[in-house]
């Protein structure tokens, strides 16, 4: 065998016996219990975070593009309704198509008024910005009682606050483009990206919990 030929045999060797060996190494015990409920919080962790990271995304979107007077506002505003269809979706296989269609509703319910508060703003209305304020605040409250109502593990009063944080953080955003001061606007987005994130992930927490069988 020429030397070319050999070296090239030995490099395609070590090559599948690199690949081989982690493929062996990595494959779990078939009566691993705790990787399995690990992998499977791992998926609905994820997909949880998908859900409300879109949420935020869109959310931001909306307030770009109404604020701007672009002409994919509608669009935006409609693809984040998929998103609120989305969410009571994803709670249904544990609470019902009951309760994910009513929180869908609900969520529903909190982007028709986001719109509200973000048109009051622009028009530069306080009476009317406070009005909407206050309506949206009381919507938030309302998807709190109502998912504490649905699991004991998701405190009411946490939930309120998660909530009313989420809406504080979203109207600094369009407080601040409306001001053009880009840096308050980027820093509210940032936080409030965070912010949902964590509320996702209680969320999840709340369902491995009360559902701890739905996760082996």
């Amino acid at each position: 065998m020429k030397p070319c030929n050999r070296l090239m045999t030995m490099l395609f060797a070590l090559l599948a016996a690199a690949a081989f060996v982690p493929a062996v190494q990595a494959k779990p015990a078939a009566n691993s219990m705790a990787s399995a409920k690990s992998a499977s919080a791992v998926e609905v962790r994820t997909a949880m975070r998908k859900l409300w990271e879109d949420h935020i995304t869109y959310t931001r979107n909306y307030i770009i593009s109404a604020l701007g007077g672009l002409g994919d506002a509608d669009a935006v505003a409609n693809r984040l309704m998929v998103n609120q269809t989305d969410i009571g979706n994803a709670i249904k296989p544990y609470y019902g198509d009951a309760a994910g269609n009513k929180l869908t509703a609900l969520l529903k319910e909190h982007i028709n008024q986001a719109a509200k508060v973000v048109a009051a703003a622009k028009s530069g209305d306080k009476k009317a910005l406070a009005s909407e304020q206050a309506k949206w605040s009381a919507n938030g409250r309302e998807i709190a009682a109502f998912l504490n109502s649905a699991n004991p593990h998701w405190p009411k009063a946490e939930l309120e606050s998660m909530l009313q944080r989420h809406l504080d953080l979203t109207t600094g955003e369009v407080v601040g483009r409306l001001n053009k001061d880009w840096a308050a606007d980027i820093k509210s987005y940032d936080e409030g990206h965070a912010h949902m994130l964590m509320f996702a992930d209680m969320l999840t927490d709340g369902i491995a919990k009360q559902f701890p069988d739905k996760f082996k």
